[in-house]
């Protein structure tokens, strides 16, 4: 079965954004592996408990079908860490799918792979123009290998696109 990376804050990860996709994927037949900066049990904005299968450290890009990062208020403090950069340049690199909702969108703005590209993304502060992406304001928004969505309205539309694109 192939497997999806799922990349969620170990705190204030959007539950929504993460159990929806991740049962979608599920039963489309994919491996989803949820990842987050530490091992144990991350917590969503809303309570949700989410066992985390290996930290971002461990991600070896190569493996999935597709890298996705998972929004709420927890991932503000993906934005500038180097490994979540390094995870969404290497995931173009390798010609994978890499995808961000909420405010993760961010992360990918950060990580330089939004230049030139268009994109969405829950509220955008600025954030994806100033960093070279033009901001669509579309509930999913899909440029080449890279899918962007609004938030938990959009999550299962979002992961269908995703599926698709990886096919």
């Amino acid at each position: 079965m192939p497997k999806i990376a799922l990349i969620i804050a170990f705190e204030r990860f959007r539950d929504e954004e993460y159990t929806d996709p991740k049962q979608v994927l599920e039963q489309a037949g994919f491996t989803a592996v949820t990842v987050s900066s530490a091992l144990g049990t991350a917590t969503g904005k809303l309570g949700m408990k989410a066992k985390v299968d290996i930290t971002l450290e461990q991600v070896i890009v190569q493996d999935y079908a597709a890298i996705l990062f998972i929004g709420g208020p927890g991932s503000f403090s993906y934005y500038d860490n180097p490994i979540c950069h390094k995870i969404a340049q290497d995931t173009l690199k390798a010609g994978k799918v890499l995808g961000a909702i909420c405010a993760a969108p961010g992360i990918l703005a950060k990580a330089g792979v939004l230049k030139g590209k268009k994109a969405t993304m829950f509220d955008d502060t600025g954030v994806l123009g100033e960093n070279g992406a033009t901001y669509t304001g579309n509930g999913v928004e899909i440029d080449g290998n890279i899918i962007t969505a609004t938030g938990p309205v959009t999550a299962k539309a979002w992961t269908e696109a995703i599926i698709k694109a990886t096919q």
